[in-house]
């Protein structure tokens, strides 16, 4: 027991660390420092959010292709970077000779293809999009966040920039999007009661380039740094805070050197005081970390927020189907286990040209929404517990989150048994202990020498996994 209660001061150290920053006093005012910038408190609207929207939406949505070689994001294997299976770089791999998406492009669009000409394509299709229909679908997935590419890799941006695009060579009407897109999702996520956010590629800007990546080597070599592209990214995301107020500010690669990432940064907390910053800055302050298509171990002491689409691209991939998509119960179990180490999902959707949402996402964004309104109370607004991972008796993977004094155990799978013993969780009389969804059915509890048991009574509500609430066990 000596070692349990070292586990238990860590973690509830830990715990109260997360609390403290939630409910730290902010400067009147923040400074272009680290020192200033870190003393922004993470607000408590996104440390209990849990799960988040991401849209990549954009030219690239026209083909709408990408190859499906590769099941692992290994980001440092060069053939990994030829047969990219991210949709969203279509015009930096359709420029790689040899590579799969060069050979669609040729076959479907012709040789020598002007990308940026897919613009008339996607004005044209955007126009049928709903916002309103994207916004209410979000918020039946159980999610409390959006974030939107306002401007990918690409640099066409999803609303009427003013700032000109000091490149010559790019039409003024395939620079930006006709339609307000990113106005039109703010006005709907937040009319359905959501938080809007915003994605901005500071890092890569290829129209400022002519590419293409096709080596590691190339990562840092394409990334422009001229005075030009400083003032105009810095110009550009300045247009973002001031005209739409995104309570996310997600930066994309890096931001450039001549660029005054700390200035904006400061102007988007002086300006959004309860918004967040990503860690993609290349400064050393962010309100959170963005692994990509990367799980933590243990629980994390700082915020962090897993970046993954459903399938293995962000953007629309035509090629992608059922195999591609991550299963419901993986999914779910993916979040119980992000949010039991203190992270949120940052979960992506991939919209065609028109908007239209493919079917197989819709379907995992709609078992993800039946499972959370049965089992939110054991992922909103929790912190981590003690633990994340634990193994009962039976053999079932266990996820521990809390909530003030109570205790949530989430089974990921359907129990072994009928009855559930969790070693570490120590015994503890008289503790009522319920199935989220089912409250009025109480479960038997048995207190074996060793920690809690849980035994079922019945047939359990639900599926893919199961949530259960130990009430007042934290008193």
């Amino acid at each position: 027991m000596a070692g349990m209660s070292a586990r238990f001061g860590l973690a509830f150290g830990m715990v109260a660390g997360v609390c403290a920053m939630c409910a730290a006093q902010a400067p009147a005012k923040y400074e272009p420092t680290i020192e200033s910038l870190d003393k922004h408190p993470l607000p408590e609207w996104y440390a209990g959010a849990k799960l988040g929207i991401f849209i990549h939406w954009g030219l690239y949505s026209v083909p709408g292709w990408a190859a499906v070689k590769h099941e692992n994001h290994d980001f440092g294997n060069n053939d990994y970077i030829r047969d990219n299976p991210y949709a969203e770089w279509y015009l930096n791999t359709s420029r790689i000779p040899g590579s799969p998406t060069e050979a669609y492009d040729r076959e479907h669009y012709g040789a020598h293809h002007d990308y940026y000409k897919f613009a008339a394509d996607f004005n044209r299709e955007s126009k049928k999009w709903n916002p309103d229909a994207w916004a209410e679908t979000f918020k039946d997935a159980g999610a409390r966040y959006v974030v939107l590419t306002s401007k990918h890799h690409e640099g066409f941006t999803l609303w009427p920039s003013t700032t000109e695009n000091p490149n010559p060579t790019l039409p003024m009407n395939e620079r930006h999007a006709e339609r307000d897109i990113v106005g039109d999702l703010t006005a709907a996520v937040t009319k359905h009661g959501l938080r809007m956010g915003l994605y901005y590629s500071g890092g890569y800007d290829w129209t400022f380039n002519t590419g293409p990546i096709e080596v590691n080597a190339d990562y840092d070599s394409v990334k422009p740094e001229s005075e030009a592209y400083g003032r105009y990214a810095n110009a550009q995301i300045h247009e973002l805070i001031a005209k739409y107020h995104p309570m996310l500010l997600w930066n994309d690669i890096d931001w450039p050197k001549t660029g005054k990432a700390l200035e904006v940064e400061a102007d988007y907390y002086n300006a959004i005081p309860d918004g967040v910053i990503d860690d993609r800055f290349g400064v050393a302050h962010s309100d959170f970390t963005s692994p990509e298509y990367e799980k933590k171990d243990t629980i994390s002491a700082k915020k962090w927020e897993e970046c993954r689409g459903l399938g293995r691209s962000f953007g629309y991939n035509r090629a992608e189907g059922e195999a591609e998509t991550i299963a419901p119960g993986e999914l779910i179990a993916l979040l119980v286990d992000i949010v039991s180490k203190n992270g949120n999902l940052l979960l992506d959707v991939g919209p065609e040209a028109d908007g239209t949402i493919p079917p197989v996402q819709m379907e995992r964004l709609k078992a993800l929404g039946a499972w959370l309104k049965q089992n939110g109370e054991a992922i909103y607004d929790t912190t981590p517990w003690t633990q994340a991972v634990g193994k009962s008796a039976e053999g079932d993977d266990l996820r521990f989150t809390r909530k003030g004094d109570d205790l949530f155990v989430t089974v990921l799978g359907t129990p072994k048994g009928k009855t559930i013993t969790m070693p570490d969780v120590p015994a503890k009389l008289g503790v009522p202990i319920t199935e989220l969804g089912e409250p009025t059915m109480e479960l038997g509890a048995k207190v074996p020498p060793n920690g809690m048991r849980i035994v079922l009574r019945g047939p359990l509500k639900g599926d893919y996994a199961y949530s259960f609430k130990l009430a007042g066990y934290l008193h």
